[in-house]
């Protein structure tokens, strides 16, 4: 099945004149050209330049990171990486940061006896 140039009908393929609105078909092949290309020129590019700030955003609430990273590394790759980093970089500051105050707990503890 095709569809008419003018009205957007359903038709036969081969068709010359459209039955409903009188439209001349040159070709049936050219509709569904058209219309891919208009399809592709109506969506906006996807600007994705890997932002420092949905790092620093990913780094500062490491959990909105990680969802920016889980949603955005299909559709923006850069800056999918970019908040995924962000978050990364966060939780393993957190760890060290524990680590270190364990490790002065037991020496304070230890030079205390």
């Amino acid at each position: 099945m095709a569809y008419c140039r003018n009205c957007g009908e359903k038709i036969d393929d081969g068709t010359i004149i459209c039955p409903k609105c009188g439209a001349t078909q040159s070709s049936t092949t050219n509709v569904s050209v058209n219309y891919a290309q208009n399809e592709q020129q109506s969506t906006p590019p996807v600007v994705d330049n890997g932002g420092f700030l949905w790092g620093l955003l990913g780094c500062c609430i490491p959990i909105v990171g990680l969802v920016l990273f889980l949603v955005w590394k299909d559709t923006k790759p850069r800056t999918a990486k970019a908040a995924g980093i962000g978050a990364l970089v966060s939780v393993i500051i957190g760890v060290l940061w524990y680590v270190i105050m364990f490790l002065i707990g037991i020496g304070g503890s230890i030079a205390m006896m």
